[in-house]
């Protein structure tokens, strides 16, 4: 069924809750939960509501239990799925859930897993949720209940009511199915209604009729027992859909969850970034300035990467290019279809990008903005030469000989390969934001450049002069 866009009026016609009394009862349910948040993230943006938490890039033993031994109640470990193909996905989350089953039992520490996902609905779903129950019901006395899907991230305009899902452009809100990311040739969708979406995702496995639905006026009236009845019916892995249009839904609804877990029901979690916000204890943070991101001056330009292919990129690089104090190198991505000549086109890039910071000049490079289309039904294919793609973006970092002034990465998969494999972070620590939903890690010691502000941008957040301004804020 196709949904109608809406007015951004309709989030203000939503009667108000009562935020203080809110959020005193969500602070009294997070002193009595113990468990410890695990949250795979499958691209790195998914801490863009975080900060001092850890990030690990790998899943070894010893990552996992490094995460469960830290004070937070909360870790993220970025898997980087969104760029795996079903099966290296299936494999990944398989690992990842008999490694945190094997650590926990041996700390004796419970815990509760968050898949994070896009908030405008791409990637392995159900796939990655349907690894990890497997996997940990095999490998432990374990069974879930039930699936929370809760993809609202209010800092990204997205907004879940009557169970369409939204994506804020402008002064409409436009339902999910009818967006460019609905349209995305890996994981393209139709519907906007999240029982629909569920029903269409897991190919009639699970069905709108039988989803639980968490609504608004349950949450805006605080009926925290109605809330709880609902979640402990669940069974079955049973989904769940979480309506929100602001932070105070998300928070009645963990109050009633933490009160859920405590009495025995076992879930898992689907959601964008909002609620590992909650789930974690996460104040709000002020955004950070350039103090906070360059602490010593560097002679040398900052670098810019522009990976993502998404429509907001491209107009936001498209204002970036009226600052005129930068530099722009175009890579002709579309030369992977020729290896030699693809080579060369990598070494003209390196070799310009090493020259002009070295100048002291700033330069954004940038991957040809028309996406390279095989055709259909060769959408594995066209992954397979997305990865050479975004290797050789990467390699761009990793053969830089002089530490630049900032890093920015524009996309999730552009910043999560530049993170990982450019910088080659073990483990890093998530500063805050730049922007609203635009996060910062700190690089660990061991990494390429240690504890230098990487600024990684999602490539679906903020208006067409975001960019241009974190540009700026680090410019000074």
């Amino acid at each position: 069924m196709t949904e109608l866009k809406q007015s951004i009026d309709l989030l203000h016609a939503i009667p108000k809750a009562d935020s203080p009394a809110i959020q005193s009862a969500y602070e009294q349910a997070l002193r009595h939960f113990h468990h410890k948040v695990i949250v795979l993230d499958d691209d790195p943006t998914g801490i863009q509501t975080v900060h001092g938490v850890s990030v690990f890039t790998d899943w070894s033993e010893e990552s996992i239990e490094a995460g469960f031994r830290e004070d937070n109640r909360m870790f993220f470990i970025l898997t980087n799925s969104r760029s795996m193909t079903e099966k290296e996905t299936a494999d990944a989350h398989k690992t990842i859930a008999s490694t945190i089953v094997k650590v926990a039992e041996r700390l004796h520490q419970d815990f509760i897993i968050v898949s994070r996902g896009d908030s405008t609905l791409r990637g392995h779903f159900p796939l990655e949720t349907d690894v990890l129950r497997s996997t940990i019901e095999e490998q432990s006395s374990r069974t879930f209940d039930g699936e929370i899907i809760l993809p609202f991230f209010q800092e990204g305009g997205r907004f879940t009511i009557n169970n369409i899902h939204y994506v804020q452009e402008g002064q409409h809100l436009i339902p999910a199915g009818e967006t460019e990311f609905a349209l995305d040739r890996t994981f393209g969708f139709k519907a906007s209604h999240l029982g629909e979406w569920i029903e269409e995702k897991s190919g009639g496995s699970f069905t709108k009729e039988n989803t639980t639905y968490i609504s608004l006026d349950d949450l805006r009236a605080v009926r925290i027992e109605q809330i709880k009845n609902q979640l402990m019916a669940v069974k079955d892995f049973q989904k769940v859909v979480v309506n929100a249009v602001d932070y105070d839904d998300v928070k009645v609804f963990v109050v009633a969850l933490i009160d859920t877990i405590q009495a025995g029901q076992q879930l898992i979690f689907r959601s964008a970034a909002a609620l590992t916000k909650v789930l974690g204890g996460i104040t709000d943070h002020a955004l950070l300035t350039r103090n906070d991101l360059i602490r010593e001056e560097s002679p040398h330009g900052g670098l810019i990467m522009i990976g993502s292919h998404v429509k907001k990129t491209t107009e936001q690089l498209r204002e970036l290019q009226k600052n005129e104090q930068l530099s722009f190198i175009e890579f002709n991505t579309h030369l992977v279809l020729e290896p030699e000549a693809f080579h060369q086109e990598i070494e003209r890039v390196i070799q310009q990008t090493e020259a002009l910071l070295t100048s002291g000049q700033s330069v954004a490079v940038y991957t040809r903005r028309e996406r390279l289309d095989l055709g259909d039904d060769r959408q594995e294919e066209e992954l397979k030469l997305s990865v050479q793609i975004s290797d050789a973006v990467t390699s761009i970092v990793q053969r830089l000989t002089i530490r630049p002034k900032y890093l920015i990465a524009k996309g999730g998969i552009t910043s999560s390969d530049i993170g990982t494999r450019g910088l080659s972070v073990k483990r890093a620590t998530v500063a805050g934001q730049i922007k609203p939903g635009i996060p910062v890690w700190q690089t660990g010691e061991d990494s390429k450049f240690p504890f230098i502000s990487y600024v990684i941008f999602p490539g679906n957040v903020g208006s067409k002069d975001t960019l241009k301004e974190a540009v700026e804020i680090l410019e000074g």
